[in-house]
């Protein structure tokens, strides 16, 4: 559809009614529940239905268990699909039934075809956790912490073909304190999201909030995460690998491979070191204080929460007392 053709509808029909538009929300992890709620606080907004990812086996058990989002939408009664793919005849079919004029979605985790796309007649908008054009794709709040950004942010825009393309309704940004965990940055980003959703719908809606197109300069892509992208590497400064610790919980997680077996790294932080001295050859386990650091090129990592293969999560310390032999080790 022609953006100004629809911006042109989404105006006249805010003009012509007092009924709530019909919405229908994609989401399926933590992320997307804050966005949900805020949604279904707005008088201009009905949310008919949620469409989220199917459940999948999880725990030891591997018993089925469904997305946070279904789980909340099951408790406020709110119908749920979770098509196995959107791209089948079936879930376009169920989708369409919905009678949906908007779609909102936050953290659903996979592409929306433009068939799906082309269903509402007033479009998507996404609420995406970074400042656009900066960091698209599946990892913003995870770059963000691994890139060292000084501020993050969440954006709010309307979807388009391309990857976290579309023109950009909204954003909000706040600094960064430079320890945050993955967790807690996308816990912050939710809340914010939420109460961005709630400040800028209604606008929007009625007409008086017009999207403009991401800039060109400053656009990032980041990838899905793998479990390798946990592996600390000592040949990367000791800042970049305490990033990485916070970024990447709770998986991959973040370990070192060492003489004695793998080691997960569960809370960590750079320290002045002098890499080539005495016992501080880079990759070298050593003694910091009453703990243990690994020396890299740009200082120390203090390894201060750690949990070795198949035991119990323990500080440096503690480490060291029992495994005394693992400083002068080479972490490989």
């Amino acid at each position: 559809m022609n953006r100004g053709a629809a911006s042109r509808r989404r105006a006249g029909a805010a003009a012509a009614g007092s009924q709530p538009v019909r919405a229908a929300f994609f989401g399926s992890g933590p992320f997307a529940i804050p966005i949900l709620e805020a949604a279904l606080g707005l008088p201009e907004l009905s949310i008919v239905g949620v469409v989220s990812t199917p459940d999948r086996p999880a725990g030891r058990g591997h018993r089925l268990a469904s997305s946070p989002v279904v789980e909340r939408a099951r408790t406020l009664g709110i119908p749920i699909l979770q098509p196995g793919s959107l791209r089948d005849p079936g879930s376009i079919e169920a989708i369409a039934d919905l009678g949906v004029e908007l779609g909102l979605l936050a953290d659903y985790g996979r592409l929306v075809p433009p068939s799906v796309l082309g269903i509402p007649a007033r479009g998507f908008l996404n609420v995406h956790p970074s400042l656009l054009p900066r960091h698209r794709g599946a990892t913003p709040i995870q770059t963000t912490i691994l890139e060292g950004d000084a501020e993050a942010g969440v954006s709010i825009f309307e979807m388009d073909a391309g990857l976290d393309t579309g023109p950009i309704v909204a954003s909000m940004a706040w600094p960064l304190r430079g320890d945050e965990t993955g967790p807690e940055l996308e816990g912050e980003a939710a809340r914010r999201g939420g109460r961005l959703v709630a400040d800028v719908l209604p606008e929007w809606l009625a007409g008086r909030r017009p999207a403009a197109p991401q800039p060109v300069a400053g656009a990032t892509l980041t990838r899905p995460l793998r479990r390798e992208d946990g592996r600390l590497d000592p040949d990367l400064p000791a800042a970049a690998l305490a990033r990485r610790v916070r970024a990447l919980q709770p998986w991959p997680g973040a370990w070192i491979e060492t003489e004695a077996g793998r080691l997960a790294v569960i809370d960590a932080a750079a320290a002045p070191g002098s890499p080539g001295g005495p016992g501080e050859r880079r990759g070298t386990v050593i003694a910091d204080g009453d703990g243990i650091a690994v020396a890299t090129p740009g200082g120390r990592l203090r390894l201060l929460m750690v949990r070795p293969a198949g035991g119990r999560t323990m500080t440096g310390a503690e480490l060291r007392r029992g495994r005394p032999a693992l400083v002068g080790s080479v972490v490989v």
